[in-house]
């Protein structure tokens, strides 16, 4: 079997990326990207997708929304290039996760067709430093780059940084079952025959 094993370099006047996703990994982490809380989630979202992942991200001109946008476009950009052509893949993926008060679910189709549906309910302007708009911005940002169909949405919850939490980990939940390899499934999982 191929190995499925993404690498992606962003350099931009804004900021630098660098990260290495294996689809097929064990949930080893190391990631760094100088915000703690966008430390915590892509933490969460690789441990939760059992994927192993090294990410290195560095604002040079030090505005937050930027890093965080350049850290989801690098993550999802890595993700997408490791499942090449998408051959034998279970395609889709279905998760509804719990996080204390809060409850979010995930649905996604690899298919190469881009559209997202996310809605966080967030209420408060700032969550852990991030603010509200950059925290969505990273989940739109990171559907684009994936190049799939998504749908994302906070059914409830009275705490942001829960409700963000539970958005993540049922991302990643639905992403390790739909990057499953099927044995049964030759080719790529589409009548179309193609992705």
């Amino acid at each position: 079997m191929k190995s499925r094993i993404g690498n992606i370099v962003r350099k931009t006047k804004e900021t630098e990326v660098s990260i290495s996703v294996n689809l097929d990994g064990s949930g080893k982490i190391n990631a760094k990207t100088g915000l703690p809380f966008l430390d915590h989630l892509v933490t969460s979202f690789a441990k939760h997708a059992m994927f192993d992942l090294k990410l290195n991200a560095s604002s040079k001109d030090g505005i937050d929304h930027h890093l965080v946008e350049d850290t989801a476009i690098a993550l999802g950009n890595a993700i997408d290039d490791s499942l090449g052509n998408r051959t034998g893949i279970t395609r889709f993926g279905y998760a509804s996760v719990p996080m204390d008060e809060a409850l979010a679910d995930a649905s996604l189709d690899l298919v190469k067709r881009q559209y997202h549906r996310i809605e966080l309910s967030i209420t408060r302007d700032q969550i852990e430093e991030i603010s509200k708009e950059d925290l969505e911005h990273f989940f739109r940002s990171l559907a684009q780059s994936l190049n799939i169909c998504v749908h994302i949405s906070v059914k409830y919850g009275e705490n942001d940084h829960h409700k963000i939490e539970a958005a993540i980990k049922a991302l990643a939940v639905a992403m390790r079952s739909a990057v499953t390899l099927d044995k049964r499934q030759k080719g790529p999982p589409s009548t179309k025959g193609v992705m």
